[in-house]
């Protein structure tokens, strides 16, 4: 990915100035304290691979999906296919359904795409506990905010940001009425997270256990 197709998110901007702020002063007393010794050579080096870390965190590429997108339910998130099954998502559509989770690691792309296209028919958060996102009941237990699609069609695609064991934050700018595409991202998790997609059961699934997928560019599934 080349830099021009690349920027900080803005979810990022304000904790990387403080951070940067903070790292900086600290060198700097360290210098005038210690000067050009051994102890400052290390924090230097260990500031700036901290801040270089967080900064790859929140990296926010520029991504169009090059096919038609419609018909088809694409990756909202990056990162690798922990569950495909059938359950009954009993919260909000109440009927069975194809859950497919996506789980991201702290250094994957942490922004979420729109999986479908249509018009945003629901959105709630959930308070809850932050388990690691892998487990499989980190759905149902873990902080989480859960966003309604309904597509031209008609169909019903419920979207689910979990924060992980290290996310505190969940960012949703999914609005109800409003149409969405999915070139347009949903929202932002900070650090290790997941995202579930609810599908219908005759949709035709496109990915496997274990992929690694890319968010508005990997199809999940088509639908019926």
């Amino acid at each position: 990915m080349s830099l021009k197709k690349m920027k900080i998110h803005k979810e990022g901007t304000g904790l990387l100035l403080t951070m940067f702020s903070i790292l900086f002063l600290i060198n700097l007393i360290l210098f005038y304290w210690s000067g050009k010794c051994l102890l400052f050579y290390s924090v230097m080096t260990v500031s700036l691979v901290i801040f270089l870390l967080v900064t790859n965190f929140f990296r926010s590429p520029f991504r169009h999906f090059p096919y038609d997108s419609e018909g088809m339910v694409i990756a909202p998130a990056d990162g690798q296919i922990v569950v495909i099954e059938e359950i009954f998502e009993h919260e909000l559509l109440r009927e069975r359904r194809i859950q497919i989770s996506i789980f991201m690691s702290v250094f994957n792309v942490h922004a979420n795409w729109f999986p479908v296209n249509g018009t945003v028919k629901h959105v709630s958060h959930h308070a809850g506990r932050f388990m690691a996102a892998y487990l499989p009941k980190s759905s149902v237990e873990n902080e989480r905010s859960s966003v309604l699609i309904t597509t031209k069609k008609g169909i019903d695609i419920l979207v689910r940001q979990i924060a992980g064991a290290m996310a505190r934050r969940i960012v949703t700018y999914a609005k109800e009425g409003e149409s969405c595409h999915v070139d347009e991202q949903l929202g932002f998790i900070k650090f290790g997270s997941r995202v579930d997609v609810f599908i219908p059961v005759d949709s035709e699934i496109l990915v496997e256990m274990g992929q690694r997928v890319m968010a508005n560019q990997t199809p999940l599934a088509r639908l019926k």
